[in-house]
């Protein structure tokens, strides 16, 4: 399928401050591993700690999943409180609904405080169903909150004029620039004595006394703490991610309209539609998401690209995917690993940007022995609980099911002819031949844990099925939580 538009991200097009690459070794009290929401989050609220702080950012900052976030801080996240006390409690659910409260507090704050410029908008949030079967969740959802004393209303209706089965909406909630923000924040903590690496990967952690060396290809970095600050943690022990949650991807796109009516929406009803606007130099966009699904199913990537496309029968200016971690109880994991000075901020169940934010607090607390009412909430290694027994065996049967789906046909139907497989000097291989008759040619299998990859022929990446390691067409990783390339070299 040929797609004539931008196949990125709407977030992309600004330009950035060029951070250079690690060249030498150093010593820190705190190694941050990753430069999205996350990474950039916790550097910021450490600038005042006395700390010697460093981020490395393997590609280039907030180019991997936080760049293809939608944007939203908003504490209406479809019938998550509901979810939250069946698979917990009343008061889990309740403590889950303050720490969304206060990150966007948080971010809201920073962007006052430090003057950023990056479409800050309030608007009101809108859950909705589509399909009368799923009323009552909004019916709940609408119930639990009045419970928790906020002010929410009912409708039939969204402000852009489309009618649903049943909805409700609250106020105090934002839309925003996420890469404007971070940029400027990340400039902030660079300018206030934070060591900012790009293009920096580190492949190896190891424990050394008091310290961890963290090694690149080139380097290493001495730190007391480190902060895996990345989408998909590498590492399979000792938090063995890959029994913690699934991958569920989703399908952007971007396309002018007349006017803002300024809210944001998701529905409960499957499959997800969210939708929010954002004025840019006098233009307005539609963001349009949809087609959400565990990657263990739907591989077919034209037949989802060309759904998005269809839903809105609309030629897009923009069009991209993300894809997100769902963890088994659908509460964050931020915090302590085993080993008390590596931390971790992850599973974000599709809201980065509230819950990145505050795990960047949430560390940074951590590490500076501060109080903070939110570490027991999202503790890496808390309590089974009723929502880890019920969906522990739909992660294990997705992780199983994404690898043998992965090996059984590689050549694919729905492949066009510039795509294709064969071994080569005993290796196997995968080819894309593009437009100049140029051939890409990469090993066809992910290093993170040997799953086969999938080829993106809209925004052309051999994509992972399993965690949702990404590369581009000549095999360069640019997503994890694979740390290696799979270039192929004669």
């Amino acid at each position: 399928m040929v797609i004539n538009m931008i196949n990125k991200s709407i977030w992309m097009d600004i330009k950035k401050k060029e951070y250079k690459r690690l060249e030498n070794d150093i010593n820190v009290d705190v190694l941050i591993i990753g430069g999205g929401m996350t990474g950039i989050s916790t550097a910021y609220h450490l600038i005042d700690s006395d700390l010697k702080v460093a981020l490395v950012e393997k590609n280039e900052l907030a180019l991997g999943v936080t760049s293809k976030t939608t944007g939203k801080l908003t504490f209406l996240q479809e019938d998550i409180y509901s979810k939250l006390k069946k698979y917990h409690d009343i008061d889990t659910s309740k403590k889950y609904l303050d720490s969304q409260l206060d990150a966007i507090k948080i971010v809201t704050e920073i962007i006052n405080k430090e003057k950023i410029n990056c479409n800050l908008e309030k608007v009101d949030s809108y859950i909705f169903s589509n399909d009368e079967k799923d009323n009552k969740k909004i019916d709940d959802e609408f119930n639990l909150l009045k419970e928790f004393d906020i002010d929410i209303k009912k409708t039939t209706i969204l402000p852009n004029g489309d009618k649903v089965k049943n909805g409700c909406f609250v106020k105090d909630t934002y839309v925003f620039h996420p890469l404007k923000y971070l940029y400027k924040l990340a400039d902030i903590c660079n300018n206030k004595g934070i060591s900012i690496y790009e293009n920096t990967k580190i492949i190896s952690v190891d424990k050394e006394d008091d310290l961890y060396i963290c090694k690149t290809n080139t380097n290493w970095i001495k730190a007391k703490y480190v902060v895996f600050a990345v989408h998909y943690p590498y590492f399979i022990t000792p938090f063995l991610m890959p029994i913690k949650g699934h991958i569920e991807k989703s399908y952007i796109e971007a396309f002018k309209v007349k006017d803002n009516p300024q809210f944001s929406s998701i529905s409960v009803s499957k499959p997800t539609i969210s939708t929010r606007y954002i004025t840019e130099k006098d233009t307005t966009y539609q963001l349009y998401l949809t087609n959400s699904h565990n990657t263990a199913v739907k591989d077919n990537e034209n037949k989802n690209f060309k759904g998005l496309i269809d839903d809105k029968n609309i030629t897009p200016d923009y069009i991209w995917s993300n894809k997100d971690i769902i963890t088994n109880d659908l509460l964050p994991y931020i915090g302590k690993l085993k080993d008390n000075n590596m931390l971790i901020g992850t599973g974000y169940n599709t809201w980065g940007m509230t819950n990145g934010s505050l795990a960047g607090k949430i560390i940074s607390d951590i590490i500076q022995n501060n109080p903070n009412e939110y570490i027991d909430l999202f503790d890496p290694h808390r309590k089974i609980n009723k929502g880890t027994l019920i969906n522990f065996p739909i992660t294990l049967g997705s992780n199983i099911l994404s690898f043998i789906k992965s090996k059984i046909i590689k050549q694919k139907f729905w492949y066009s002819p510039n795509v294709t497989f064969e071994t080569r000097n005993g290796k196997k291989i995968a080819i894309y031949t593009d437009e100049n008759k140029k051939e890409h040619i990469v090993y066809n299998l992910c290093p993170h844990m040997k799953c086969s990859l999938l080829f993106n022929e809209v925004e052309k990446t051999w994509d992972c099925p399993c965690h949702g390691s990404r590369f581009d067409i000549d095999g360069n990783v640019i997503e994890g939580p694979s740390n290696y390339n799979i270039t192929y070299k004669e």
